[in-house]
């Protein structure tokens, strides 16, 4: 059963919007959403005043002094005066919890055309603001000290993966390596350089361990950017022909890490399977997905978590090539949060227009080969929140 088949009505990604992702100084929060949502809007084929409702995805959390975003995409056009605009926050999935609310807003039928944004700022900030800001999305470190930020944090469960399941470092060190290349494609990308696995594998004075087993090149970078889609009930005659989305799952898990497997990631394979029972797909269904990789020890508990391999055995995704451009499930092929960049609030909906460019045909040099169906994977904290969405073409 489809989404379709279960709420009796579409939910279409009829237009979409992204800017440039990385130290964006001559841009503003303002700037950035204001530019996404003109794409977006124009993009769809529409007037702004047939925009419903605006859902805006944004962390914050202390980084930049304005928390109070959402009447900035009003600034688009005078026409938007008095639309709806709500900000939501979910951490690093705050991105896709506006897609999913914008959704919702589509199927109660309370609004037949949304506009979605994410947007973040963050390279302006220092990196104790930085750091603190990100630790606010954890139980046990929010307001603490701490000299390795999040990736300490993912460097433990990597650290309880070695110890369960071997060694990691190597195979982490081809994840970066991969994601870098396929950024190199990605002309919003904020990394764009091949390093190769050699140096992505290496400790050395331009990739230092950040927290033991992750090096630099194992961690997503602090970055500036914004997304924008617009979903409808039906076509809208814009640019390009709509995509559907026929499923999504929501699910998070308990906040206190000694309530969780650190390996498991449980709400995260939740979440998917929640949006492929949906979506009435299994995984041999999809030609692509864009996943959440934070840190890559969350990319190698990704291919488990989703069940491309058994537990402890995410290795061979990447040693066998699974993964890759060419692979039979080709995973970040924009680059990934790892090269892409990781402008919090900005990640989930961008993952989704990238997804939607793909299946339209219109991501350029990181084309793939006519694919029809995807899944986007987002999430916030060390795998607590958690949101799915499987995406075909019309």
């Amino acid at each position: 059963m489809s989404l379709k088949e279960q709420f009796g009505k579409d939910v279409l990604l009829t237009g979409w919007g992204h800017s440039r992702f990385g130290k964006l100084t001559e841009e503003t929060l303002e700037s950035l959403i204001v530019q996404v949502a003109t794409e977006a809007i124009g993009n769809a084929g529409i007037e702004p005043g047939q925009i419903d409702e605006i859902y805006i995805g944004q962390f914050n959390s202390g980084m930049m002094p304005l928390a109070f975003p959402s009447s900035l995409a009003l600034q688009a056009s005078p026409a938007l005066a008095n639309v709806p605009s709500t900000r939501v926050e979910n951490a690093c999935a705050s991105g896709s919890a506006a897609f999913q609310q914008g959704t919702k807003s589509l199927l109660a039928g309370t609004a037949r055309t949304v506009l979605v944004i994410g947007a973040e700022k963050m390279t302006h900030a220092g990196a104790d603001v930085v750091g603190a800001a990100l630790l606010g999305a954890d139980y046990d470190m929010a307001g603490k000290p701490s000299t390795t930020g999040f990736t300490g944090l993912f460097a433990e469960v990597a650290k309880h993966y070695e110890k369960r399941y071997g060694p990691v470092s190597d195979v982490l060190g081809s994840i970066a390596a991969k994601n870098h290349r396929n950024g190199v494609d990605n002309p919003y990308a904020q990394l764009r350089k091949d390093l190769g696995e050699d140096f992505c594998r290496t400790v050395s004075d331009k990739n230092p361990m950040v927290a033991d087993p992750l090096r630099r090149t194992d961690c997503s970078p602090v970055s500036d950017g914004a997304a924008a889609v617009v979903l409808s009930v039906s076509p809208t005659g814009g640019a390009t022909a709509p995509v559907r989305l026929a499923g999504f799952g929501q699910a998070n898990d308990f906040f206190p890490a000694e309530r969780r497997d650190p390996t498991a990631f449980a709400a995260t394979r939740a979440s998917w399977q929640r949006a492929m029972a949906m979506a009435g797909v299994g995984l041999g269904d999809l030609d692509f997905a864009e996943v959440h990789d934070c840190f890559t020890i969350a990319e190698l508990l990704m291919y488990e978590a989703i069940g491309l391999t058994e537990p402890g055995q995410g290795a061979r995704a990447i040693e066998e090539g699974w993964v890759f451009k060419d692979g039979k499930l080709p995973i970040n092929v924009s680059g990934g949060l790892k090269a892409k960049g990781h402008p919090v609030g900005a990640t989930g909906v961008s993952q989704h227009v990238i997804a939607a460019m793909q299946l339209t045909g219109t991501a350029g040099d990181m084309q793939l080969a006519g694919p029809r169906r995807a899944a986007v994977q987002n999430m916030g904290g060390v795998g607590i929140a958690n949101y799915v969405s499987v995406l075909e073409a019309v």
